[in-house]
């Protein structure tokens, strides 16, 4: 069997997925507010693992599940059906859902899935939904999530380098660099201080699962950002997190102001920091790119630019003298059509 699935037979991992409350109510909460989405309806949970967003979708309503995993673990999905009585509505199906024919099952209205990796789309595991959509889901069904969104914002990271320069007395910052230039090679699982975010998050990603292809996914990000910086600090790294959307309009996020999950959060660590001031902008460019080799997983690459040869939003908040101007024009602009609006209702 694959590795990846595997792995996920070592009951560890679900209750370190189970006891994530967050994650768990968030999943929960979707469901029942939809429950006339679910009722009488055909369902698949792909990747059901422990199977209880599939109890979930039977407890709301579904006339059938089908939960696939393709772990062992789809005898505990059997049994977890009977000690809540739902054995006439959940079937675990023990497959890949890439090795079901597509003939072999009537279409479902619904898809659930909990796909979602460290940043996002590591692990792979939307290829898989993709395919469950293409090839089991009515033309006009629901996904659960419906969207997801990746964002990354500048961060501090004193964990990566406050530690060094007084370790009982010590100064070893000098060890401290050569372990910052190890930890730039690869992203860093951690958990960020909200305080420790230096700018908004910038949108890197948004998918729309009921259309986007698997074509579409093997490059996200990509593009020249500039985030603008809301306080003075430090700038070590850049911090990514996710958000998925559910079609009742509620959201599960992960980022470093919302409530922790097991997911954490990924950051890009800096060999070398840099003294910034709020206002201040700072230019990027994040690449996901699919790894050829390993295709469960994503190459990241980072890469800083020159504020001054990047575009910027506009309006921009940066202390800037071109984006300062622009803003001044604007909101003169409006001042003077509110002005003028005013004048017109007289």
């Amino acid at each position: 069997m694959d590795q990846y699935f595997k792995s996920y037979e070592e009951l560890d991992i679900h209750q370190l997925m189970l006891s994530d409350k967050t994650r768990v109510l968030a999943y929960k909460t979707a469901i029942f507010n939809s429950r006339e989405k679910f009722q009488g309806k055909i369902v698949m949970d792909v990747g059901a693992g422990s199977g209880i967003l599939s109890i979930f979708c039977a407890q709301v309503g579904a006339k059938k599940v089908y939960a696939v995993e393709a772990s062992m673990l789809a005898k505990s999905i059997e049994q977890v059906s009977i000690e809540n009585n739902m054995q006439d509505k959940v079937e675990a199906i023990h497959s890949k859902v890439e090795d079901i024919r597509p003939d072999s099952l009537e279409k479902v209205d619904v898809i659930v899935s909990e796909w979602m990796g460290f940043h996002l789309v590591h692990e792979g595991m939307l290829d898989s939904v993709l395919f469950a959509r293409d090839n089991f889901l009515h033309e006009d069904g629901l996904l659960f999530p419906s969207v997801a969104k990746l964002y990354a914002s500048p961060c501090q990271l004193p964990s990566m380098y406050e530690f060094w320069n007084n370790v009982c007395g010590v100064s070893m910052s000098c060890i401290g660099k050569e372990y910052r230039k190890m930890k730039s090679l690869k992203p860093e699982i951690l958990l960020l201080n909200q305080d420790d975010l230096l700018a908004e998050g910038k949108l890197l990603a948004w998918l729309d699962l009921k259309c986007v292809s698997v074509e579409e996914i093997d490059l996200l990000g990509g593009e020249d950002y500039v985030s603008v910086c809301e306080k003075d600090g430090r700038f070590q790294g850049m911090c990514i997190w996710f958000a998925v959307e559910f079609p009742d309009g509620s959201e599960l996020s992960t980022g470093p102001r919302d409530e922790a999950t097991h997911w954490k959060h990924t950051a890009v660590v800096l060999p070398e920091d840099m003294e910034v001031t709020r206002n201040e902008p700072i230019a990027f460019k994040l690449e996901f790119k699919r790894n050829e080799s390993h295709p469960r997983r994503y190459n990241m690459e980072l890469s800083l630019l020159d504020v001054e040869e990047v575009e910027h939003d506009v309006p921009c908040n940066c202390h800037m003298t071109k984006c300062i101007v622009t803003k001044k024009y604007i909101d003169d602009l409006d001042e003077r059509e509110s002005c003028a609006a005013e004048n017109n209702d007289l």
